[in-house]
């Protein structure tokens, strides 16, 4: 009978934890719960050294310092306003061109991602700032949803990103390497994006069209604008230079990027102690989140370890017909599938030990593949039914827009990312290239 359970197991455990996710269970109690319970069935009680264990390595990673420091430096942002001031001055620029809010919501969702790499700060924020001003010039809702939600997850990609610190801790990739090549591939993403807006504009005037000349800045106040994004600019440039060069580690960089932020809100009068004070209360409740998500996921992957879950998949993957692609395929959809259901850091947590070992042994790159990884990932914020950007959305514009409605808009963006994985998949360098050039 015990046989037959162990058997079982891997299969019983995301049952169990898909069955609480719908239930409404928080996801890093949902899969605590089902590493804990399936774990005194296995080996009793003795088991709970693993569960300490866990938790203990977790706390103890240093490159996972980064995430509270990123954490908190994206919330100085909010509090200093400085997303308004990107959006603004953006799309004061790109006002007279057709799909320029649009574009707008790309360019501004690809620099917050690059300042804080915390996609609820870039959805949330452009949901409030540019979703009114899209609707007063009448921009399709579909369109402008989308283009909010595709723009706000940039920051899954642009460094810094928290997943990627997070990927990296698990696999033993340099986190350096995967910004790199994030940047790469986010590049290639923000064109893609930017295209599909310039078609739509273009082929339905009504759906994106031009400000009026009367609402379009003028010379002075596009170069006034201007000058409020000069100091954020300056912080991206501090922060991801020092990383690239090797003069900081990504932990460092946090906090290069943390100290900027502040001396930026002190020197623009935006910072004062009580913001600073909220924000570090704020970060602290979103990393203590952050860390029970990573525990809950190091119990439950470290349960279906034991029980054989991970030969299990690489078993499943090695049977794959198509050789080394099919099991690159097994994996992609092995993702996909899992971030329908999983927030992406427990889902990194789970999929990242399990399967990027096979992909290594069927002779593909790691770095590479921890690049597609992300970008796969990033579907992931925008795939019903749990995609997390459309719920971070939903939170912004409350009742207004009805969820259904937000799911019809992630399809566009959906199929251009697909496009994106196929090309990086069929033309590696165009993500391996920048890493080897810092790190040849």
């Amino acid at each position: 009978m015990m046989e037959l359970i162990f058997e079982y197991s891997p299969l019983g455990m995301f049952v169990l934890l898909l069955i609480l996710l719908f239930l409404g269970v928080p996801i890093a109690f949902s899969l605590a719960f089902t590493g804990v319970i399936f774990a005194l069935i296995m080996w009793g009680y003795d088991s709970t050294a693993l569960f300490t264990s866990g938790a203990w390595n977790i706390m103890n990673n240093y490159t996972l310092i980064a995430i509270p420091l990123f954490i908190f430096m994206s919330i100085l942002l909010e509090k200093s306003n400085i997303i308004a001031d990107l959006f603004d001055s953006v799309y004061k620029w790109s006002g007279p061109l057709r799909g320029g809010l649009a574009i707008t919501v790309i360019i501004v969702g690809a620099i917050v991602g690059a300042i804080s790499g915390v996609v609820a700060a870039g959805v949330i924020g452009l949901g409030l700032i540019a979703l009114p001003q899209m609707m007063r010039y009448k921009y399709d809702e579909k369109l402008s949803l989308g283009s909010i939600m595709a723009g706000g997850t940039l920051g899954q990609l642009i460094p810094p990103s928290l997943n990627m610190v997070v990927y990296g801790a698990m696999t033993g990739v340099s986190v350096s390497s995967l910004f790199a090549g994030g940047l790469s591939a986010g590049i290639i993403l923000i064109s893609f994006f930017i295209i599909y807006i310039l078609f739509v504009a273009y082929k339905k005037p009504n759906s994106a069209p031009a400000l009026a000349k009367e609402d379009r800045a003028s010379m002075n106040e596009k170069m006034k604008s201007t000058k409020s994004v000069i100091l954020p600019l300056i912080l991206i440039i501090l922060v991801l230079g020092s990383i690239f060069t090797g003069i900081s580690t990504p932990t460092e960089g946090a906090g290069v990027g943390v100290i900027g932020t502040i001396l930026i809100g002190i020197f623009t009068q935006r910072l004062n102690w009580e913001k600073i004070k909220n924000s570090m209360f704020e970060s602290g409740k979103m990393t203590g989140m952050v860390a029970w998500i990573l525990i809950g996921a190091a119990t439950f992957s470290a349960v279906f370890s034991g029980v054989g879950g991970n030969q299990l998949v690489s078993q499943l993957a090695s049977q794959a017909p198509g050789g080394k692609w099919g099991v690159l395929i097994f994996a992609i959809a092995f993702i996909i599938l899992l971030g329908m259901f999983l927030e992406t850091m427990a889902l990194i947590m789970l999929a990242a030990p399990i399967i990027t070992p096979v992909i290594v042994e069927a002779g593909f790159d790691p770095l590479w593949w921890g690049v597609l990884f992300m970008l796969v990932l990033q579907m992931a914020f925008l795939t019903p039914p749990f995609g997390f950007a459309i719920f971070y959305l939903k939170s912004a514009v409350g009742e207004k827009v009805k969820i259904g409605r937000l799911y019809n808009a992630t399809i566009p963006f959906i199929l251009i990312q697909l496009i994106a994985i196929i090309i990086i998949i069929l033309l590696p360098f165009t993500v391996t290239w920048l890493p080897n050039l810092i790190s040849p």
